[in-house]
């Protein structure tokens, strides 16, 4: 079956096309060679494209889109480096089933493999971080395979794919059809739930005394957030998320417990360890999450709900599986259920609540904490998109901020990818262009990707990003002080760059807090400006994220700020610096 009439164009005008069937308003690119006559095509289109100054922020930035929007982001590149630099953006958008579909020019069919110019096996190298992928070797095929991208992208647990697309196929000539519909015979995602298995675990929640909600980013893109919510209030549960789940409940909600694993909150990892029933929706039980294995949470039998099967009882031991989409899933279960016998339970872990909140300690009324940052960030945009590059940050992020509604906290969660989030904030500002959107960064994430400050203010995108500079790469120096004696080998980056002066060499406005009374008023202003902005805050050096379960533990081995307290430099006015392999002391 096929929409309109066919009308003969090239491969690359049938591209576009294409992109326009399914609704795409923005690309995200960078021009090459081999990806010139989709562009030279792009030149007379009314596709909006934004043109990065790296092809990984052209990932980034539509997965950024993706996320915040629910639609699939698209990018594009050429050939070769610039192909095999979508790549740290692709497997982002893998590990955090994020709906992308990427573009790469390819060197003309009859070259491949010849290591031709500007040649990648790009097929090949991705080939295990997308859903799928394809290479076209007849443009007869363009419409089809875009069909089927743009379908298995979107659809059962989203994901990136990637097309190829030689130089000679965009090129040559088709007569242009679309299909109206897609036919994959290996590829039948299930999205209804199990009708018994449902009833079943309606059962199993009915006779639990301590059940706990354990939500994944799953909840968020099945928009499964308002079933979710009812589930917990129906049955008077507890919910924990992990950090790609979190929106997917208000942060102030009463059952809602935090983050847990190993920087979520005493409180969660307590309540998900003594439980007698995990509900998990959308959740995958990474490493993260569930530390030791063998001691996670022992007494409880574990409902899983989630649409790729090749989660269920991956990690854990599920003793109700449920194959489907999150959100259909909760709403046949709420049919069936009623609230459980868990008073006791809510209020045992209120009384967790009350004697271990999530704190920190004001080292002087001088220094800056980080986490006061993010409270006045939280203060002050209360509806804002909210971004993370990945380190101390992100996990302060997580904890600190009070979030209202899904799609509103985007991070590279299972990659953990460093300079991640200023390109995914411009591609989020661009998909909800009437949201404030505030990328928070470190002073070593953002310098990853920080040309594109460029593309902010050519295209005009005002995001704000709030670098908390405490000149060190902050987590991984955090470990070194916590489990390799305070050796800070090489992640002392203190007075690399003045940010200020950087935003404004690209044209962007450029502020600094030194003080904690400056915090907030340089954050509303580079919000009120309407322009690309860029807010250095000094934070404390020491900082730490706290709680931290250590690697290897059970997720109620909790280190805290209690045991370990946020100290001093072991010299207060000099500090041990290695200076190109050399043991020098600088002032402070």
């Amino acid at each position: 079956m096929t929409t309109g009439s066919t009308e003969k164009v090239n491969g690359a005008r049938a591209l576009i096309k294409c992109l326009e069937e399914e609704g795409v308003d923005t690309i995200f690119g960078y021009p090459g060679g081999q990806i010139i006559p989709f562009y030279n095509e792009l030149y007379d289109s009314n596709l909006r494209h934004i043109l990065v100054r790296h092809e990984q922020a052209a990932a980034h930035a539509a997965d950024g889109y993706a996320r915040a929007t629910g639609k699939t982001g698209v990018c594009v590149s050429t050939s070769g480096p610039g192909a095999t630099n979508l790549v740290t953006g692709i497997a982002t958008a893998y590990m955090d089933s994020v709906p992308v579909v990427a573009l790469t020019g390819q060197v003309p069919t009859f070259l491949i493999g010849n290591d031709a110019f500007q040649e990648a096996d790009i097929t090949g190298i991705t080939q295990p971080i997308t859903k799928h992928n394809y290479l076209i070797q007849d443009a007869k095929e363009l419409p089809r395979v875009v069909k089927e991208a743009f379908h298995i992208a979107s659809t059962g647990r989203p994901g990136p794919v990637l097309i190829d697309l030689p130089k000679d196929v965009q090129n040559a000539e088709i007569d242009f059809y679309y299909p109206d519909k897609v036919e994959l015979r290996g590829y039948k995602p299930t999205y209804k739930g199990n009708t018994q298995q449902i009833k079943r675990a309606a059962e199993e929640i009915a006779n639990s005394c301590m059940p706990i909600i354990y939500a994944g980013g799953g909840v968020i893109s099945s928009n499964a957030s308002a079933e979710l919510v009812e589930l917990a209030e129906t049955i008077n549960a507890p919910v924990t998320t992990t950090l790609m789940g979190i929106g997917s409940i208000p942060t102030e909600h009463p059952l809602y417990v935090g983050m847990l694993g190993m920087h979520g909150s005493k409180y969660a990892n307590y309540a998900i360890q003594e439980s007698d029933l995990i509900i998990a929706v959308g959740a995958r039980f990474d490493d993260r999450v569930t530390g030791k294995l063998e001691s996670f949470a022992p007494n409880a039998r574990v409902i899983h709900i989630d649409v790729d099967p090749a989660e269920i009882s991956k990690n854990v031991k599920v003793h109700i599986p449920i194959v489907g989409d999150a959100r259909q899933i909760l709403r046949s279960l709420n049919k069936h259920i009623k609230r459980c016998n868990s008073e006791k339970w809510v209020e045992k872990i209120k009384q967790w609540k009350k004697e271990y909140p999530l704190t920190y300690k004001q080292m002087s009324p001088d220094i800056i904490m980080p986490q006061f940052v993010i409270e006045q960030i939280s203060k002050a945009c209360k509806d804002a998109i909210i971004v993370t590059e990945v380190g101390q940050h992100q996990m302060w992020a997580a904890q600190f901020f009070k979030y209202k509604e899904p799609r509103t906290f985007i991070t590279s969660g299972g990659l953990g990818t460093m300079g991640y989030g200023f390109p995914a904030a411009i591609g989020a500002k661009v998909g909800k262009p009437d949201k404030t959107v505030i990328n928070i960064a470190g002073d070593g994430s953002f310098q990853m990707n920080s040309q594109e400050l460029a593309t902010a203010v050519q295209n005009d995108i005002p995001v704000v990003s709030v670098i908390l500079n405490n000149g060190y790469l902050g987590m991984v120096r955090q470990w070194q002080e916590l489990f390799y004696d305070r050796r800070y080998s090489h992640t002392y980056i203190k007075g690399s760059v003045d940010f200020v002066k950087l935003a404004e060499a690209y044209g962007a406005l450029g502020l600094r807090a030194e003080k904690p009374s400056e915090v907030r008023p340089a954050i509303e202003e580079a919000v009120r400006s309407c322009m690309p902005a860029v807010v250095e805050v000094i934070v404390e050096c020491e900082a730490n994220v706290y709680p931290m379960v250590p690697a290897g533990a059970a997720i109620n081995e909790i280190l805290d700020i209690e045991e370990h307290a946020d100290t001093p430099c072991p010299m207060p006015n000099l500090r041990k610096v290695k200076v190109d392999g050399v043991l020098d002391l600088e002032e402070q």
